[in-house]
């Protein structure tokens, strides 16, 4: 893998990793539509890890206030604010989506793969972002998730084991239908990001150690800087924009991308 390779694959993930468009899909778009070779599981592991790193940072003030009024509430007689609720709703989302990736990792991994199956998930949840965004959603703070919302929340999230669906893209529908306004929704997926990044980093991470293939190192610290550079600007910019942007334009370039993965690979 040249520096080319290592940036324009980085960028790619980086960019659609938070954006509801599916970085699965374009990750596998890419090499098919260049010629190029599949960038191997270290590189994986570097561009997710420069992910991870971007959306701790950017969150690091919530994540620190979050964290603390959480062990916090551990103690016996304490009392739960709204940030150490917060807290138990991340975990709450976030164990689906584990349950269901230990069970169905192999089935994952191989025949829902295909590429039909991911451009028809990238259109079928597509359609259905721009279903929830239609509706009616009035401004609510974060601390306003409760554990039965993150629970549906995170019950949908098990649908972005589904190549093509989109992690953040999933959890923002389901948010949009419980009531959350856009931005609220974006920024509780991107708190749930944080575990399951960090879950498929570290899985990522025991397959590499107990492989045999070189590591390219220096492709993997262009990918991990590129990505993590790349996946902070667009957190940034999308929580700036998409109050007033709505859902509508990545609709539309979700049905554009099913489309012409039907028409290259299928």
């Amino acid at each position: 893998m040249d520096w080319f390779q290592a940036v324009i694959l980085a960028l790619v993930q980086g960019v659609t990793e938070f954006l509801p468009i599916s970085s699965s899909a374009h990750l596998i778009l890419v090499p098919q539509v260049t010629g190029w070779e599949d960038q191997g599981l270290a590189f994986d592991v570097a561009v997710h890890f420069g992910t991870l790193c971007a959306v701790v940072f950017y969150f690091r003030a919530d994540i620190w206030r979050i964290a603390t009024a959480w062990l916090g509430s551990l103690r016996p007689g304490a009392g739960i604010n709204g940030d150490a609720r917060l807290g138990w709703a991340v975990i709450v989302g976030t164990v689906p989506v584990v349950l269901a990736g230990l069970v169905l990792m192999d089935f994952v991994a191989g025949t829902l793969r295909s590429p039909l199956v991911i451009a028809l998930s990238t259109a079928i949840f597509g359609l259905a972002l721009w279903w929830a965004d239609r509706r009616q959603h009035a401004v609510r703070p974060l601390q306003s998730i409760t554990l039965k919302m993150a629970l549906l929340i995170g019950l949908a999230q098990v649908a972005a084991l589904v190549p093509g669906s989109s992690r953040s893209g999933v959890t923002m529908t389901a948010g949009l239908l419980l009531g959350l306004d856009r931005e609220t929704a974006a920024r509780f997926s991107f708190l749930l990001a944080i575990p399951a990044i960090s879950g498929a980093a570290l899985l990522a991470l025991v397959d590499l150690l107990g492989g045999t293939e070189p590591v390219p190192w220096s492709a993997l610290g262009i990918g991990l800087v590129v990505s993590a550079v790349s996946a902070w600007a667009c957190i940034r910019m999308f929580l700036a924009a998409i109050q007033n942007i709505g859902m509508l334009p990545f609709v539309i370039y979700r049905l554009v991308l099913a489309a012409v993965i039907i028409w290259v690979l299928v």
